[in-house]
Order: structure tokens, then sequence, then C-alpha cells
């Protein structure tokens, strides 16, 4: 059995060190690995019992990992953490990507003594946060998962702040499910990880050739999997899942591995131990059902008698004091009559709120164009450039988050779009994250429709809990950052690129509301707008005023909120009518959230916005073309007021 052990080191870059600790681990030792397998048989007995009690759940998926989670959790090998306080910071930390593998999770977890085991038996229940895949409503959880495929960018981040923020030794270990690795986000958190060198990363490939509806793409072809990880620069260490010794010999390897990240190649087993289950197709996601009593009976008599008594390895250090006062930034110092885009300001806000030490950056190679540029400039090492790989960016900036930073992301608005699932499981995971989308809508210009932002807001306004801001000059714009900082969830701020003139003096104090830009005893309509069009509509209000009409225009600073009291106010003393005029789609925009809004007032609400796909051009020329311009909101009003 040893001389199969060495064959894990062959390419591998594991120095002489971890060769002579594995040679210690094993010197005498081989009997006492049988209180591991006892486990693996527990933790198989657990994730069946739980599953048929909920008569739901995938005690397949979870018993290929048996192995794997009994030395992970109680082998020096594997996690080092406290098991009664799961949120230390100097703990070791697990991210399960493979989420559906639940049960097995906290099955470890109530084995290492957190909660009774009984407790197992309340999965999927709806009074219970044992949920049907991990969330951090356990105090054990981190990150939510089980939208695979983002499991190893969250470890990617929590890594990255380990190693580089914190300058600790912890190590992040995440198992994935070979299903997963069709997700192209896993290959971009590999290339992350392999280019900063994240060698306190430790990922776990579930090679259990089955997916859910088919064979997974390679089924148990390994070497694919272990040439393409060596490809992405990551050490590979291939081993059998379900061999205890080869499981730990292989973690050793990986907790003294330099330069590199790990990833340790498992082949395994879905249904490990299941008779008559056993790598069998259309058993995922499915409870054993009757054949549960006759799989436990089997799975008892693989438990033999040992003297050993498995306990966690507690890590070292001493936790780092959270700070917890609010984010103060100073007031800004702009021009009146100057013009100034809100993605600069934006960069300025960022660069003054980086004075504090919890806020990162992360930007897609648009940081020039964001202007986060300016807080890479002046705090570089608070800065991670994720390239052009949106998803994992925002994956990585939720791992950072974990850890206590407050990351700010920057890129174009419409960038955001393919990393919806991302966003989504964010806010599921609680994550602290702030985004901020440049470049929106028509008003770009020459660029074209692919680059427009005309989604963002629709999409960051179902984000549960979201904050959701879009400035119209400099100075809110630099407030927003100071707001987006103090908010605890997901928020967005939504920055233009063109230059607008500034609107409120720099001692404005801000809130998550709207606010009166202009307004006479005469309006006869209340037109609302944000961004560029918020300019619009003032340019619509002097012309009109020239013609003997009035119109109050609103500043729609905060789309989520949506300022009920200021639209009510301000409708009850214009005919009871509003215009909203928005650089965005009708579908989830401005027109939207003020029409649900006042839906239960006697209030008629009307809008324009772009209502087709928009093409090249002049900036002018698009907010004229798309209906959304000083002229055409003069028009409207018109139309309106008969």
């Amino acid at each position: 059995m040893f001389s199969n052990l060495c064959r894990l080191f062959s390419g591998t870059s594991s120095s002489f060190q971890a060769y002579s600790n594995l040679c210690r681990l094993f010197s005498g030792t081989s009997s006492s690995f049988q209180a591991y397998s006892n486990l693996a048989a527990k933790l198989r007995i657990h994730s069946i019992e739980a599953t048929c009690a909920s008569n739901s759940g995938h005690p397949t998926s979870c018993s290929s990992i048996a192995e794997i989670m009994s030395v992970l959790f109680f082998h020096p090998s594997g996690m080092h953490y406290f098991p009664n306080d799961p949120k230390n910071p100097n703990n070791d930390k697990l991210v399960l990507s493979k989420g559906h593998a639940a049960p097995i999770l906290y099955a470890a977890w109530a084995e290492a003594g957190l909660f009774p085991t009984q407790n197992l038996k309340t999965l999927r229940k709806i009074n219970s946060d044992l949920e049907g895949h991990p969330t951090p409503r356990l105090n054990f959880i981190d990150i939510a998962t089980g939208s695979l495929g983002q499991g190893l960018s969250a470890a990617c981040g929590m890594a990255y702040s380990m190693k580089n923020f914190e300058k600790n030794t912890n190590k992040v270990f995440t198992i994935l499910g070979d299903a997963e690795c069709a997700e192209g986000s896993v290959w971009e958190a590999m290339n992350f990880a392999s280019y900063y060198k994240l060698d306190n990363l430790i990922a776990i490939m579930d090679i259990n050739r089955l997916g859910q509806s088919d064979p997974t793409m390679f089924q148990h072809d390994i070497n694919q999997y272990k040439a393409k990880v060596e490809a992405f620069g990551w050490n590979a260490i291939v081993v059998d899942g379900h061999c205890v010794e080869e499981v730990v010999a292989a973690l050793s390897l990986a907790r003294h591995s330099i330069g590199k990240p790990t990833a340790i190649v498992a082949k395994t087993f879905k249904g490990k131990d299941f008779p008559g289950i056993e790598n069998l197709m259309n058993w995922h996601g499915k409870p054993l059902g009757d054949q549960a009593g006759k799989v436990i009976a089997y799975l008892q008599g693989l438990i033999k008698p040992t003297n050993e008594v498995l306990k966690p390895t507690n890590p070292n250090g001493t936790a780092v004091v959270e700070i917890k006062e609010p984010f103060v930034i100073p007031q800004p110092n702009y021009a009146a009559n100057s013009k100034i885009a809100t993605r600069n300001a934006y960069g300025d806000g960022l660069k003054a709120l980086g004075k504090d030490p919890r806020i990162v950056g992360l930007d897609g190679d648009t940081k020039n164009s964001t202007m986060s540029i300016f807080f890479q400039q002046t705090f570089p090492d608070r800065f991670i450039e994720c390239f052009v790989a949106e998803q994992n960016m925002i994956g990585t900036a939720l791992g950072t988050s974990v850890r206590g930073k407050v990351p700010f992301i920057s890129t174009f608005s419409a960038f955001f779009t393919r990393g919806f699932d991302q966003v989504r499981l964010a806010a599921i995971s609680e994550g602290n994250i702030k985004f901020a989308g440049s470049h929106c809508g028509v008003s770009i210009g020459e660029d074209g429709s692919s680059q427009m932002g005309l989604e963002d807001i629709s999409m960051f306004r179902s984000i549960p809990g979201s904050l959701v801001l879009y400035p119209s000059d400099a100075v809110s714009a630099y407030k927003a950052v100071e707001l987006a900082a103090n908010h605890k969830g997901v928020a967005y701020i939504r920055t233009s690129r063109p230059a607008t003139p500034i609107l409120y003096a720099n001692t404005q104090v801000f809130e998550p509301k709207s606010y009166v830009v202009r307004e006479s005893n005469q309006d006869k309509i209340t037109v609302v707008g944000a961004g560029v069009t918020l300019h619009e509509a003032i340019k619509a209000s002097q012309i009109l005023e020239k013609q003997g009409i009035h119109i109050r225009v609103i500043d729609m600073f905060s789309i989520k909120p949506v300022d009920k009291i200021t639209l009510i106010t301000s409708a009850s003393v214009t005919g009871k009518k509003i215009l909203t005029v928005e650089d965005h789609y009708a579908e989830g925009g401005i027109f939207e959230a003020v029409s649900g809004a006042l839906a239960q007032e006697d209030i008629k609400v009307w809008g324009l916005h772009v209502n087709e796909l928009p093409r090249s051009g002049l900036a002018d020329e698009l907010l004229e073309k798309y209906n959304i311009s000083a002229n055409q909101i003069v028009m409207k009003v018109k139309e309106i007021l008969g």
C-alpha cells in the first residue's frame, strides 16, 4: 500500500519536508485508519437517514465523498478548526461547492460535536436551518452553494484574503463535483488561483462519474482532469477517493505546497457501499426508500472495532478584533460650474473610502474606464485585478466579504449581466458586496448595443435586500460610494460615461431617496429622471417654461428603495401626473419601479424609455432616436397635458 502512496509524489513539486512528514505519518500506524473508515460509514448512514426523513435529498452524492469528509474533519492533514466556534477567523475553511451533498456536511459537523446528530433528521423541514443546500443561516456555512460552479471562485476570494490581506497561514478547502467542472466559472477560478499563486487553496474534485440525467462528460477518465488541472498551473494529485490512506497522504502533500494551489483528483463512486445502487444511474437526488434498511445494515457491518477516538485538530493564532464603525469620507470639492462624469466621481469616492483598511477593489480589466484605477493607484495592495472573467470576479469578491472585507466590484454595467447567477448567490450568501456599473445606456454612444447596459437596473432591483443608486452628478456619485459601503448586503451604483453639470452643493447630505431639483407653484406635471435623463429633463423644463408650461423635475437618485413620499407629494400638486424618463429598457427600470410603488395611489404614470434594440451613434443622436432626449420630453409633456 505504501508503494501506491509513493506514486502520489510523481510529478509534484512537494518539499522534502512533506515527504518526511508523510513517512512519519505512516510509520506503524496503518491500522489506525480504520477509525476513519468507520466514520465514513457512519456519515453515509446519517445521510441516508436524513434524506429518508425528509423524503428528498442526495444520499448517493453524499456517499462518494464520505472518506474525504471523515479525513477533512478529523485528521491533522485536513482542516484545523475549533468545532464549537465555526466562525473563528483562525479556522481553516471548507466550501462545499457541490452543495447538493449538504447532508454529509451537516453530518460531519454533528459528529464534530457542534449539534446533536438527531437534529440531522430535520433536514429540509420548514422550521430547520438544515436546508436542502447550504446557506449562511447556519453558523458553519460561509458561502451558499448549490448553483454549481461557484464554490471555487468564493474559495479563491477567501484564500486571496487570507494570504494577501490577513497574512495568515489558514487553508481553504473546496469540494467540487465532476458535473460542475463543465462550468466555465470553474476554470476562470482555476486560472485566477494559479496566477496569484494561492498555495493555501486546496480543491478536491469528486470524480464519481455520474451526473443527474447522464454520465458526466469524461466519466472516470481521470487523466483528463489531471491534465486540465496541470494545464491551468495547479499541482495535481490523483487518489482513490475511498482509500483513507491515499486521501490523508494527498492532503498532507497539499498542506505543504509552495507557490501553487493543489487539486486532489479523487476517483470515487456515486452511491459507494450502497449495494444494488453503487455506480448506477437514476439515483441522483432520490432517497433510498424501501432499500434504506438493507443498505444501512450493510454499512453497519463495515464498522470494525477500534480504540482510536477521532478529534478535530485545533488551529493556532489569535482572533483579530472586527472593526464595526460606519464608513465616513470627506465631503467632495467640485467646482459648481464644472462638468464631470459620474464614473469619475465614483473613482474619487472609492479612493477617499480606501483609507479604511476594510475596503478592497476588484475590476475586470476596465479600471481606466470605470475609474476604479483611482483606488488601484492609491491602494495597490488592496486591489485585485480579475481580468476579463466577471463571473469569477463576483465570486472572488464574495469570498473576500466572508473574511470581513467590503469589496467594490467595478466593470461596465452590461457585463454584470453575464454574472447574474453569481450576484444572486452573493445575496443568498448574505455577502456584503458593492457593485459599480459604468457605461450604462445608449448615452455611451458609438460603442453600440453590446456595450450598453440597458438591463442592469432590472437585474439589481430583483436582488433581495439590495440598494440601487443612480447618481446624476459628481457630488451624488461621490456620496453614493459612502452610502453603498454602509448598506449591509448587495448595493449597486450605476454610473454614466458623459460629463454632466454639477447639480448639488458639496455640502449636500444624501440618503437613499429622491430629490426635487426644479419646482414652482405652477407645475402641471412631475418628470422623474436619473443620470443623463435628469439633465435632459432639466433642459426640457427650461424649454417648456419659455412656452408658459411649468414642470417639476425629480432626481430619482435611489431606484431601490423607491422614495414614495417625495413622488406622492410632488404628484399631489402637479395634477397627479408623473412622467418617467430613463436610459434603460422599460422592463424592470424606473418606469416600472415608480408604477409599482404608486400602484395603489390615484396617480397616472407615463414613461419614456429605450423601446427597441439600439445601434451605434453619437450620444445626443441616440437620446433623440430612442425618445429620451429633452426634445422628446417636451413633446410627451405637451401630449399628456393636451
